[in-house]
């Protein structure tokens, strides 16, 4: 289980910056019928669990004496230090289900195409599930090693969810579609201007060509 402790903050707006300095990341908890509440938390520890929880799978937070059993929602991230520099954490009802956003991971990449025929894109690199707290997965793993030939592709409907996991994605949207691989053509030589190709033709004067005459007559 992931776990993150935090503590009351009352420090807001702009006066945050103080708490970053100090290596601590301000958040906020809040759920349906519960009072939204400011707290900070350390940020490496964010980090960790961050990485590790995603924002499908649930984490529990501790504040002062009570345990919350949250979802990361959202995170705001510096897009210059690319680091978070707030978060949100939704405490979820264990009893009612919960839609969230659960990454893809594709299996067998390297096996994709036959005689390497094709190129896969990858049209989703996430889908919307519904389940309860506890059922939500990390990722849903997908195996493409039965694209071969170019327009094979995996749509919703093929992929086969956890127990207690229901996709809530269009049935025949396409996640992955091999593609033909295309050699490319050669390049073309760059257009000259008729301006540029009269520049290199050499205009030989008449009477360039009476010297010319001249020396080549024997002596």
């Amino acid at each position: 289980m992931n776990f993150i402790t935090a503590e009351p903050r009352a420090t807001v707006g702009k006066a945050v910056r103080v708490l970053r300095k100090k290596g601590l990341l301000p958040a906020v908890i809040y759920g349906k019928n519960k009072t939204t509440e400011s707290v900070s938390i350390s940020e490496t520890e964010f980090l960790k669990v961050w990485k590790s929880a995603g924002e499908s799978s649930l984490v529990t937070l501790k504040v002062g004496n009570e345990e919350r059993n949250v979802l990361i929602h959202d995170v705001a991230v510096d897009p210059i230090k690319n680091a978070p520099i707030h978060a949100d954490f939704y405490v979820v009802d264990m009893t009612k289900e919960v839609d969230v956003g659960v990454p893809l991971i594709f299996e067998g990449e390297a096996d994709v195409g036959k005689d390497g025929n094709g190129i896969l894109v990858k049209a989703l690199h996430e889908v919307r599930v519904r389940a309860l707290p506890n059922n939500l997965p990390h990722s849903i793993s997908i195996s493409v090693v039965q694209l071969q030939n170019p327009k094979d592709s995996v749509v919703i409907k093929d992929i086969t969810p956890p127990n207690g996991v229901s996709i809530l994605n269009d049935s025949n949207e396409v996640v992955a579609i091999l593609e033909e691989l295309k050699e490319e053509a050669p390049e073309a030589p760059p257009a000259v201007s008729t301006e540029e190709a009269l520049k290199n033709i050499e205009v030989v004067r008449p009477e360039k060509k009476a010297e010319e005459s001249e020396e080549k007559k024997p002596e």
